[in-house]
């Protein structure tokens, strides 16, 4: 049977028609305790999700949705190491990056834990050698600054998190390098001396075309400085599934960290892939990180499903997307400090659940993730947030917030975070015509203006948001909010019926790049493209005088 002839989506899309009559206005003034019944709260994690256009009856709904896909079932899969990712035979076990559990958890063999905690030991020893100057480069000077060269989770994970830990960042300066256009590099290499660089470089596989063009390139700016191999490959970290590519380009097998199979790259962050966090804040803040990652597992393994955060986040996305016809969602950090997670989360959800054929194979027949996107507040209310209030498109959000204030700017945070619980309670009461009324009648505008103005002064409200307050930016709290993201994708996989840990979309366009790439070089192998492609291969190769 398929998800929409199930009885709990029958019983969900009926429902939705009786939901489209209310207004969260009215929601709130029936009911005074709605922020209490509608919020969940974790260890300085406060998820407040009442702003949402849901019932009590619309959750116990959204919860029968999720036992009919049998997600407890599916949630001890992941958790346990069973194949979870059937079109590449594997488990999925980020969540074993950051276990303190001691008992063995075995894949083909081998404890995983233990390796993790070996994996670990390294990265410490590294880090600190690091960061108390010991380790020194090739012309006998410490270590001053890292390139970290990567690609989507690779990069943005390691990126997020370092700009949120920004006041512990007391170690070498970290810069990252992700895409192949040559401006990014020149810009980073360009203020950098060699001899106190460090190059960390991630790629599972040790193919991936931008990180591995980038790594050559950096190898060339040492060799420009005098730098021979011996010293080079002092320089050279790496962080690959592919031991023997990682070789063959010169990496020391003791510079060498591991990324394995049961670990996708968007969930790697939690692996040596976060060396640049630990060089930059220590390995105790890494630690921190991990440990509050981990208290978001257990919250996911044993909460209740109606008071599991991460259940609750995504049942509500599944009830916009598949059953109000939302296709779009906003993240709004207001954190300077965490302007890069509503990218971060870009490739977390639309790349985990951007499908549209399920396990077994066949279509799914309905919609999936929404697109995500977003921008910091308050630099978003100043670009966007006229089309999220007034604009013809309801678009669900999600605010984030921190509670802690920078010291020394009290009064500006006070200001911030003003700003942000105005906006959501400003899409969700909107403002009414006799309100609009009373408020230019009180600016001493005419009667005729006001009828003039009225129109645009409407607001229609009802437009939900979900509020995640952290009491404070740490390492623990920053592990919390990226897990509970993580378990909120894994939940609505379930649901959709999809794999959330391949990701087979992204191949066609690197498997043309290879072919594009001989033809923008020579002009050969032109005849199997279309008139677009070869047209804007002949111009360029015009314009750059190759023909």
């Amino acid at each position: 049977m398929s998800l929409k002839q199930s009885e709990a989506w029958i019983s969900l899309s009926q429902h939705r028609r009786m939901v489209a009559e209310l207004h969260l206005r009215d929601l709130f003034e029936k009911d005074p305790h709605r922020f209490r019944r509608f919020s969940l709260e974790l260890d300085g994690l406060l998820l407040d999700y009442s702003k949402n256009l849901i019932t009590e009856d619309t959750l116990r709904l959204l919860l029968d949705l999720a036992a009919a896909a049998d997600l407890v079932g599916w949630r001890q899969r992941l958790l346990q190491g069973e194949v979870v990712t059937h079109t590449e035979g594997r488990p999925a076990l980020h969540t074993a990056l950051r276990s303190s559990a001691s008992a063995p958890l075995l894949v083909q063999g081998k404890d995983v834990r233990a390796e993790v905690r070996e994996v670990l030991a390294r990265m410490e020893a590294l880090a600190e050698a690091v960061r108390n100057g010991r380790y020194l480069g090739y012309d006998g000077r410490p270590i001053r600054d890292v390139i970290h060269i990567g690609i989507g989770g690779s990069d943005l994970g390691p990126r997020l998190a370092l700009q949120a830990l920004a006041p512990q960042h007391d170690g070498p300066r970290v810069h990252f390098v992700s895409n192949i256009d040559g401006v990014e590099l020149a810009a980073c290499t360009g203020r950098l001396q060699p001899a106190t660089t460090l190059v960390t470089i991630v790629s599972k596989s040790f193919t991936t075309l931008e990180t591995c063009a980038n790594a050559e390139a950096v190898r060339e700016w040492f060799r420009a400085a005098g730098a021979d191999e011996a010293a080079i490959r002092r320089h050279f970290i790496a962080i690959s599934g592919n031991r023997e590519a990682a070789l063959a380009f010169g990496i020391d097998p003791q510079r060498l960290f591991p990324i394995w199979d049961w670990v996708g790259g968007r969930y790697s962050l939690w692996s040596a892939v976060g060396l640049p966090i630990a060089i930059g804040c220590g390995m105790d803040a890494f630690r921190q990180l991990l440990q509050g990652a981990e208290r978001m597992d257990q919250h996911f393994e044993e909460a209740p499903l109606e008071r599991n955060m991460p259940v609750i986040l995504g049942l509500l996305g599944i009830w916009y997307v598949n059953f109000m016809g939302l296709g779009s969602h906003a993240v709004i950090p207001y954190s300077e400090r965490l302007r890069v997670l509503p990218a971060y989360l870009e490739q977390l959800e639309m790349e985990s659940n951007g499908k549209s054929v399920d396990r077994d194979g066949n279509p799914v027949g309905y919609a999936t993730v929404p697109v995500l996107w977003g921008q910091t507040g308050t630099v978003g209310q100043h670009a966007f947030f006229q089309a999220l209030h007034q604009g013809t498109q309801p678009v669900p959000i999600d605010f984030v917030g921190i509670v802690e204030p920078l010291p020394g700017y009290e009064r500006m945070h006070e200001q911030l975070m003003a700003n942000l619980f105005a906006q959501s309670e400003a899409l969700m009461r909107g403002q009414s015509a006799e309100e609009a009324r009373r408020q230019m009648a009180a600016e001493g505008l005419s009667a005729e203006r006001i009828d003039d103005l009225l129109p645009y002064r409407v607001f229609p409200g009802n437009r939900p948001s979900t509020t995640i307050l952290l009491r404070e930016l740490s390492p623990r709290t920053l592990g919390m909010l990226i897990a509970l993201y993580e378990h909120k994708v894994f939940t609505q996989s379930v649901v959709w019926r999809l794999n959330a840990f391949d990701q087979w979309g992204v191949e066609l366009g690197k498997q043309l790049a290879k072919g594009l790439l001989t033809a923008l070089r020579d002009g050969s192998g032109m005849a199997e493209h279309d008139s677009s492609t070869r047209g804007l291969v002949e111009r360029y190769r015009a314009w750059r005088g190759l023909d």
